[in-house]
């Protein structure tokens, strides 16, 4: 997972005022604040936002349970700057995230954005070597785990992340070595 600090550093290089850096943005704002899935935010459609209600909608690819999530503000304006400044108009297409080169379509399935995370990595001079995965889901990774340092509840941190139970959200807890120091029982007590 990363920092808070490397993911603000990450950020910060991310060209918003171009068409392409507008939706990496907004994709990956998506991905290390609410923790969605990168298959899930490629198939993200104009219907999974309802902004009255400022949430977000949509069945999760891999579990195919439906999953409601809060738009923050943060988020929300930058998915509607992707939308009105950024995306291209040339698809006729429902699907929020396209590609940027013709065709205009949506990202396949097979492309896990990999490259995405690894450009902005390398452009704020952070250190992938030490990560064994550097793609979005990396940025799902570190969600849960900052969420776990903000004292979130695990079952909480479950229904953010989408999974089924909590023994699937348990994984984020062996990262966290001073979570896991305060469930050792002192010797003297034994």
């Amino acid at each position: 997972s990363w920092s808070i600090d490397e993911l603000k550093s990450m950020i910060s290089v991310i060209d918003r005022n171009s068409p392409i850096g507008k939706r990496d943005y907004a994709m990956i704002l998506l991905a290390c604040v609410l923790g969605i899935r990168a298959v899930d935010i490629k198939h993200l459609r104009f219907e999974n936002f309802d902004w009255t209600e400022k949430k977000i909608s949509f069945v999760q690819h891999k579990t195919g349970k439906k999953l409601t999530l809060p738009i923050t503000n943060e988020i929300g304006w930058a998915v509607i700057d992707y939308i009105k400044n950024g995306r291209p108009r040339y698809y006729d297409t429902d699907v929020v995230f396209v590609k940027h080169m013709p065709p205009f379509e949506p990202m396949a399935d097979d492309n896990h954005m990999h490259h995405i995370i690894t450009r902005y990595m390398r452009k704020a001079g952070i250190d992938r070597r030490g990560h064994k995965h550097s793609g979005f889901h990396s940025l799902r990774h570190s969600a849960g785990l900052l969420l776990l340092d903000m004292e979130t509840p695990l079952p909480i941190i479950t229904s953010i992340l989408g999974h089924s139970d909590s023994d699937s959200t348990a994984i984020y807890l062996k990262a966290d070595i001073a979570k896991l120091a305060e469930c050792v029982l002192d010797s003297e007590v034994l």
